[in-house]
């Protein structure tokens, strides 16, 4: 009687977990909705009100074939960190998170530097897990660059390196690939892959899979993505290879007026934690990058890292009427359809990207020294032109719109 019961249950949660993520119509998501279940089969029941609970460990899970288990939250440290003591990095690794996600350009070195103090601080480089990136688009310069991020990460080290923010198949080319080699024999790294933020993710995927040396892929991945086909079924080639998958931009943020439109009702979670939770639910990713600005927003995002409760249907339900109903505000970073379209003369997905900072995470300023950063005539365009835009994205984003507002925003 029990085994059956439990193959029972086996079947109810599989099918709830099916309906929840809405993605029956294809053989690749429904694979994704099985690995779904499953997270949701293995939470343990909670301790009893005799017996009272251990204080709860952060999750760990292996970085693809890499041998080693990393937390399932990393914190992201491209925002401001306190240079002499950061509260958010000591409250984050006392709490399991050991994962520190940061870059060269991240502060233009201040972030490398604050994590170089937080490593003095804490007494072990060995506690924790660095991950850097270099933006440099040649292969010596990649080799050049992770002698800059050691020297100001005061490190002998990284965990891992990445080529950051790729868009590009022709970067995971065999040259490229020879000194990822070169960096791991030399010891200065321990594993090598890439990030991307949007463009071609599906092609960079695919052909990660097939060329081999690529440990790790940080890429854009969220609640708003899991009806997707390709990108499932890409992300599927990639977890077969071995390949350690890393999301980023879970939030998939609009500005929060436009997200009241759909007002979030949860026992368990906030919105936030409920967005995280849709993702580690897929447990082909190893880990979320989280750019956890506050104390508030750490102690939030820890406490749905550790809490056994799964995400459930009824919730799930609500981020897929979310995605839905705000979908022309969400850039999803696919820049290879829309300005393709405008002949490659207009930057749009940057600004877009730099538009959600102003908007969302109140990087205000960040967001016009971004902007500004561009070429003056990338950001100049004509809204004839931009219709042609429009017409291929997939979100159906006003982007004439949005990107007027843009520069009236972040221009000057």
């Amino acid at each position: 009687m029990e085994e059956k019961n439990n193959i029972g249950r086996r079947s109810f949660l599989k099918t709830v977990t099916l309906t929840a993520a809405g993605i029956l119509t294809t053989s690749s998501c429904s694979e994704t909705a099985n690995k779904l279940s499953k997270t949701v089969e293995s939470s343990t029941e909670t301790a009893t009100a005799e017996q009272p609970a251990e204080p709860l460990a952060m999750p760990v899970r292996e970085l693809g074939k890499t041998g080693v288990k990393i937390p399932i939250l990393g914190l992201g440290t491209s925002q401001s960190l306190d240079p002499v003591y950061d509260k958010v990095m000591h409250l984050c690794f006392k709490e399991g998170v050991t994962y520190l996600d940061t870059a060269l350009s991240y502060g233009w070195g201040a972030s490398h530097r604050a994590i170089a103090n937080f490593i003095k601080q804490i007494g072990d480089r060995k506690k924790v897990w660095i991950t850097s990136k270099s933006g440099n688009r040649t292969p010596e310069g990649l080799i050049a660059d992770i002698d800059k991020c050691l020297a100001e990460l005061q490190t002998d080290y990284l965990d891992l390196y990445l080529m950051h923010g790729i868009d590009d198949v022709d970067m995971l080319d065999k040259a490229f690939i020879e000194a990822g080699d070169r960096l791991r024999k030399s010891g200065k790294t321990r594993f090598f892959g890439f990030s991307c933020h949007g463009g071609d993710v599906v092609k960079l995927l695919n052909k990660a899979a097939e060329v081999g040396g690529i440990d790790a892929i940080l890429f854009r991945y969220n609640f708003r993505q899991y009806g997707d086909r390709e990108l499932n079924l890409a992300i599927d080639a990639c977890s077969k290879a071995g390949i350690g998958l890393l999301a980023m931009k879970t939030m998939a943020s609009v500005p929060g007026d436009i997200e009241k439109v759909v007002e979030f009702r949860s026992q368990n979670f906030t919105l936030g934690q409920a967005k995280l939770k849709s993702v580690w639910a897929d447990t082909r990713i190893a880990s979320i990058i989280s750019e956890m600005d506050s104390v508030k927003i750490a102690r939030e995002n820890i406490a749905a890292a550790k809490s056994q409760k799964t995400i459930k249907a009824e919730e799930m339900h609500q981020l897929n009427r979310l995605a839905a109903l705000t979908a022309s505000y969400a850039c999803n970073g696919c820049s290879h359809l829309c300005e393709s379209a405008v002949n490659g003369k207009i930057a749009i997905a940057d600004p877009l990207r730099y538009l959600m900072y102003y908007e969302c995470y109140g990087k205000q300023a960040r967001a016009r020294e971004l902007y500004q950063a561009l070429p003056l005539e990338a950001r100049n365009f004509d809204i004839e032109d931009l219709k042609k835009a429009s017409a291929v994205c997939p979100q159906k984003i006003d982007i004439a719109a949005r990107l007027s507002k843009a520069r009236s925003l972040l221009a000057g």
